[in-house]
């Protein structure tokens, strides 16, 4: 194989379409960096390669551009073709731009000519490395070779610090960066404020319109659902449902906060009362959860469910009007004390 040194653009220098940024969760702490929209101090950095798998003595990299990798091999017919077909061009591409390698990618012989982009070519895999600090790093794929490297083995899963987009490192937790492709990224961006939007729209409007139901949403999501009556100022219920949407409640994540609180909002009235009802008959001990996980009725000890929408759909069966009355007394008389 021809050696291949590596030059790579000046980040000054590179289209700013495509880039490496820090992620950080600004509703979780991280050494009180998240406030000032760090994922790391200043001036640190971290660098990594291109990780490396090794079974049985076989070192396989995880670059994007192994048509024998499990990944591919697993895709049904139709979808595997299609992907050998296109790891093979990435890979003919950069053998012409590499080692001035030209090779068809058709031709039966296509892996034993290939110089540089081996899937084993340990030598050259490992040079390819990425430093990324908070500051954002661009990458040029179209331009440079390497960054088109780089952009597919992040796809690939290849660097383990390196979310393959915005969705994926929210949803892990475990990245310190994420790729952002501009309008992949915006899109995220737009649904998370666009369900928060909603979840503000929807407050407002109970606000101005509703404020039994708004009291009922504000139990059900609230860890002390029995502190809400009748008598709990308007402004209360607003502030408490504020805090809990921006993440100052039970759920910490403010979007998903946000969601929980369009779902609950969203409740046919009948579902909405009967939960809220649940949650206060288990703080005054009317309904217990045992050791078994069971959530049982304690005046007649009958075992229902292990979960409180279990007990709303055991309490909605006409079969059990009886204790569902019982249940709604005992929380009525003890929520007017």
């Amino acid at each position: 194989m021809s050696d291949v040194t590596i030059f790579e653009k000046s980040n000054a220098v590179k289209d700013g379409a495509i880039a490496i940024r820090a992620y950080f969760n600004p509703d979780q702490d991280n050494m009180g960096l998240e406030k000032y929209n760090m994922s790391l101090h200043e001036g640190a950095f971290h660098s990594e390669s291109i990780a490396a798998l090794e079974r049985n003595g076989i070192v396989r990299y995880v670059t994007g551009l192994n048509e024998f990798a499990p990944e591919v091999k697993t895709l049904p017919e139709n979808e595997k073709k299609a992907k050998i077909k296109e790891i093979r061009k990435h890979v003919a591409e950069l053998e012409k731009e590499l080692a001035t390698n030209v090779i068809d990618v058709d031709d039966p012989e296509f892996w034993s000519k290939v110089e540089v982009c081996k899937p084993n070519n340990g030598e050259f895999w490992n040079k390819i490395t990425i430093k990324a600090g908070n500051e954002p790093v661009f990458i040029d794929p179209k331009v440079d070779p390497y960054d088109r490297i780089k952009l597919l083995a992040i796809k690939a899963g290849g660097f383990s610090m390196i979310a393959p987009n915005l969705e994926t490192a929210k949803k892990s937790g475990k990245y310190k960066f994420y790729l952002d492709e501009v309008l992949e990224t915006a899109s995220t961006r737009t649904k998370d404020t666009k369900i928060r939007n909603k979840a503000f729209g929807i407050l407002s409007n109970l606000y101005d319109e509703d404020k039994v139901r708004l009291m009922h949403v504000v139990k059900v999501l609230t860890y002390n659902s029995a502190q809400y009556t009748q008598s709990t100022p308007l402004d209360v219920l607003y502030e408490d449902a504020d805090g809990y949407i921006n993440g100052n409640g039970r759920e910490s994540n403010s979007i998903q906060a946000a969601k929980n609180f369009v779902n609950a909002a969203k409740m046919d009235t009948e579902s909405l009362m009967m939960h809220s009802m649940v949650k206060d008959a288990l703080a005054f001990n009317i309904l217990t959860t045992k050791s078994d996980g069971y959530i049982y009725e304690k005046k007649s000890g009958t075992k229902i469910e292990t979960t409180r929408e279990g007990v709303v759909e055991f309490l909605k069966n006409p079969v059990n009007d009886e204790m569902l009355m019982d249940i709604k007394q005992s929380v009525d008389n003890l929520l007017v004390n």
